[in-house]
Parts: structure tokens; sequence; C-alpha cells
């Protein structure tokens, strides 16, 4: 069972600060006070063994800044769009592994950056599929399957991606942490249309499953045995979609390729991350939202097989 989300409440840390600090002095004489009491308060009161570990997705649109001025105001509007569907794909169409996930609740821990953001998840496996669901919609729009005209008006987009894995608490209707803040650096530090992981997402990989390039031979009832699956409805597995893994695996639909190279290190506070570049190559159906009937088979890839460092 995951720890919920640490929520820091400002009133309750404002009363500690009040009882053991000054809350203004204006003194003619400037102390540096002995803080060790304050510091062990507040230490028992954020209780940092506490705080739970969380997956977050970073998406950004690639060279946004290129665009022309009209077509820069339409992408935040376009990147919703492209948001809605993705999340109603994870829903639809991969039921088990988002079993505990609603429209409301994905639209709740997503963090905008006008050309991107951050979603949070429980595990890098729902990060993973969220992205994967979210390039096969980006697919669709630059193939002119979705608002056609738009897309002709705005031109193709890219997307890059990263994944990290690490602590995150709540505080003031936001969300801060070390997994935002080195996704936030990941992203910043790529150049190219990739998709990279960091070292702790990269290690739930390894010791869920053996490592990433398992994905393309790995059924949903595999997945099912993921520690952090193993109290969610397995009734799901035979009777819910799970498009991108289901009970047959197989090389012409899911993940029919995975690659994961190590790229290189950025400096996170006074700890070096290692990088991974992750290629996928997955093919799943889609349709039209008004013309169920009317169905595809689509192959994309998530990332690029890039290595150059960060």
């Amino acid at each position: 069972m995951q720890k919920p989300v640490k929520k820091i409440d400002y009133g309750e840390l404002l009363e500690v600060l009040r009882h053991y600090d000054t809350e203004s002095i204006f003194e003619k004489v400037n102390v540096i006070p002995d803080s060790e009491d304050l510091h062990e308060a507040i230490s028992e009161f954020i209780n940092l063994r506490s705080f739970a570990r969380r997956s977050v997705l970073g998406i950004d649109i690639y060279r946004y800044g290129q665009y022309k001025h009209l077509e820069q105001v339409l992408i935040p509007p376009l990147f919703k769009i492209l948001f809605e569907k993705a999340i109603r794909l994870c829903l639809e169409n991969n039921q088990f592994i988002f079993q505990r996930y609603t429209k409301e609740k994905i639209e709740n821990s997503f963090i905008s950056t006008g050309d991107g953001g951050f979603v949070i998840f429980d595990t890098p496996l729902h990060s993973l599929f969220f992205a994967i669901n979210f390039e096969m919609v980006v697919r669709a729009y630059n193939s002119y399957h979705l608002f056609p005209k738009l897309r002709n008006i705005i031109g193709s987009i890219s997307l890059r991606y990263a994944i990290s894995y690490d602590t995150i608490f709540h505080f003031d209707d936001n969300f801060y942490g070390s997994a935002i803040i080195n996704n936030a650096r990941i992203l910043d530090k790529d150049t190219l249309n990739r998709c990279l992981i960091e070292q702790q997402a990269y290690d739930w990989f390894l010791i869920s499953i053996d490592g990433l390039e398992n994905l393309q031979i790995l059924s949903i009832e595999e997945i099912a045995n993921i520690y952090d699956f193993l109290d969610y409805d397995r009734s799901l597995l035979d009777k819910g979609e799970n498009e991108i893994l289901d009970n047959n695996t197989s090389r012409r639909t899911g993940i029919i390729n995975s690659d994961i190279l190590k790229v290189g290190q950025i400096q996170s506070k006074q700890t070096l991350i290692n990088i991974y570049n992750l290629h996928l190559q997955v093919s799943m159906r889609i349709y039209s939202d008004r013309k169920v009937e009317s169905k595809r088979t689509i192959t994309v890839s998530l990332g690029n097989l890039n290595t150059s460092g960060i």
C-alpha cells in the first residue's frame, strides 16, 4: 500500500514558527539566534521519512519558441486537447493500470507550463503508459486525423519527455519535491526530442521487471505481479481493455521494441543523477471519437535513438 502524498498545512507550520521563533523583531543590534529548538520542532513536524515517492512525467513541446506568434497562442489550447484525449485513451484502453485514476484525478495532478507540464503518477509505469498514449494522440494530430485544419495552421509538433521517481509533497494547492525538480532539470538540459529517464525511475523498472528492455515481452498478467500492483483489482486483467500490454505478447501490437541507453549525468543539488535515453516502438489501435467502428493500427516511436550527451 502506497503512502499518501504528504500535505504540509500552512496554518500548522505557522503555529510551530510562532511558538519557537519571533515573527518580527527590530532591535538596534542584530544577533544571530540559536535555532536548534526550532530545527528540532520543524524536523519533527515535517518528518521527511513520511514523504511519499511518486513518478513525474514531464512533457514539453519541442522548440515552442520558434513558432510564429499565432501558432504560439494556439499551442496551449492544442496541448489541452491532446492531454484530454490522452487521458481518455489511458482510462478506456489501459484499464488495469489506470483503475485508480479518473479524468479529474489526472487533471488535478497536472502542473501546467503553457507549452507542456508535469503530471504526477503513482509509478514510473503509469508515467510511461501516459507518455505512450500522449504520443499516439500527437501522431493522430500530425497525420491530419485530429483537427486537420488546425494542424494545417500550426504545423506538426514534436514532444520531449522526462520520467523521474522521487519524493513529492503537497502545499497550498500545489505540488513540490525532488521528483519535480529533477524532472525539470532533465527537460532543461535536453536539446532534442527524446524520452529521458533518471536513475531512480530506471531502478524501479530494473527491480520490478528486470529492466525496461523486458517491456516488449511481458504480458499484463506479469505486470500485475509487480509489488505496486499486487492490491489492484485483477478482474480487469481479463474483463478490461489493456491495449499496450495484454494477455498475449505479440510482435505485431503493443510494445514491439524497447531500447535503453545511458547518455550522461546532470547535477541536482549536490548529487549527480544518471540519465538514460529510452526508445520505444508501440503499435496500437486508434479510432475516431465520432465513428468508433472506424479503427486503424498505428505504430509510433516514443523518444528516439540519438544518444548525444545532455
